[in-house]
């Protein structure tokens, strides 16, 4: 069973059919997509929301939905990543174009932050970013990551940003 996770502002839940068109926003602007393998058709992003909810299968913890409380509707993802080929367990978030800069983003990694290291225990956990995506190497700091070192993502210069259970969340 996946667990729902709450903030002040959002409801951090499985993910579920009717969220295929709303995660679709993601992948069809360039914007939000290029940091997370590109614009792609439904069909792909059907795929990818599978894969989520199948990891939490596979792995026992995953991504969550966000669901903006005051109006019910969907504006990003976040949750805990560690799919094949990973070096190590990824905290991840990713926002619709309308819903960034308005602190979703920080205010749901920060919960699951405090899910990791709290309910399952975990010692640490690491955030892999693109070199050129600003907005989340300012969240992974917001939330007390350091870089760590640099790897290459989705082909991409990119860094490894560690979080560790004693820096904010």
């Amino acid at each position: 069973m996946i667990p729902e996770l709450d903030t002040e502002r959002l409801l951090l839940r499985q993910c579920r059919e009717a969220d295929v068109e709303p995660f679709a926003t993601l992948y069809a602007d360039e914007k939000t997509a290029s940091f997370i393998g590109g614009v792609a058709p439904i069909e792909q992003v059907w795929r990818r929301l599978a894969s989520y909810v199948g990891h939490w299968v596979l792995r026992g913890y995953g991504m969550w939905a966000l669901e903006e409380k005051s109006s019910g509707r969907f504006v990003g993802y976040s949750g805990l990543w560690f799919p094949l080929g990973f070096a190590e367990r990824d905290l991840a978030w990713g926002l619709v174009l309308d819903a960034q800069g308005r602190g979703f983003g920080v205010e749901a990694a920060r919960r699951v932050k405090q899910y990791a290291f709290e309910d399952l225990g975990w010692s640490e956990l690491f955030s892999n970013i693109d070199d050129e995506n600003t907005p989340s190497i300012r969240l992974a700091e917001r939330l007390g990551a350091v870089r760590e070192r640099s790897v290459v993502v989705l082909d991409r210069p990119g860094a490894i940003f560690r979080h560790s259970p004693d820096t904010e969340h």
